[in-house]
């Protein structure tokens, strides 16, 4: 497969580096075992400011001709200042079988902070009895106030560093007080994906809370692994930057 990048640079009133500003990374195009066709990546923000409001705009093209155009958002809602933020595409019907490369265009805009407070203090991952893989492990809210429709989110990696696999599910209860608990359970149902997967991280969110920075839990070889994350807090000045940036992939 071969893979073109591209930036389009966007007015940032007094930015330099723009190139830099917002990425797209290790995305890539599979086939899932339920005949839909996935689109997965990152997004990355090299802002010193958060992003929210991000619109992921896929052209689809078979034999250079456009097919159709789609919409997605990433499964972070608040982007802080270098983290990174899954998004999976899927493409139904005939559309599926036709799609031999596509091209991404990104826009967002810059919001305000967020605490980054929603700590995931351990997880494990295993195979269940009908061989999905499954990520358990538990969340803690280290802020203040109470924690409300809290999300874990997984993005599991090739050997290349590829994004292989992406899985979102709701902590039950969704709601955490201050410095409590809870368990939370991710299925990865793409079984076309399985063996390809290597290593995973994890991040969580909630409507009031931001992530804390993504940890890698290392090779699934160790079917194990554990993080106590640090929280650094900052503060930005409230702006509102539409942007765009677009990468093209060729199969």
């Amino acid at each position: 497969m071969k893979k073109y990048l591209f930036l389009v640079v966007p007015i940032l009133f007094g930015f330099s580096n723009a190139w830099a500003d917002v990425s797209i990374q290790n995305d890539q195009q599979y086939l899932g075992s339920d005949g839909a066709l996935h689109v997965v990546g990152e997004i990355q923000n090299h802002f010193d400011m958060p992003l929210n409001q991000i619109d992921i705009h896929v052209t689809l093209f078979s034999e250079n001709e456009v097919i159709d155009k789609m919409t997605t958002s990433p499964m972070i809602n608040t982007l802080m200042p270098g983290m990174k933020a899954p998004f999976d595409l899927v493409i139904l019907g005939q559309k599926a079988e036709l799609v031999d490369s596509y091209s991404i265009e990104v826009d967002y805009k810059v919001t305000e902070p967020k605490s980054q407070v929603m700590d995931i203090t351990s997880s494990k991952i295993s195979q269940d009895n009908f061989d999905n893989l499954v990520i358990t492990g538990i969340v803690v809210n280290r802020g203040d106030f109470t924690a409300n429709t809290i999300a874990i989110i997984a993005t599991l990696y090739d050997k290349d560093g590829n994004v292989a696999a992406v899985s979102k599910s709701l902590a039950k209860p969704d709601y955490l007080k201050s410095n409590d608990e809870v368990f939370f359970l991710i299925p990865v149902t793409e079984k076309t994906q399985t063996s390809t997967i290597v290593d995973y991280t994890l991040v969580a969110e909630s409507e009031e809370f931001a992530p804390v920075p993504e940890f890698p839990f290392g090779s699934l070889l160790l079917l194990a692994g554990s993080v106590s994350a640090y929280v650094i807090l900052t503060r930005y000045a409230s702006r509102s930057i539409p942007n765009l940036v677009c990468a093209l992939n060729l199969r």
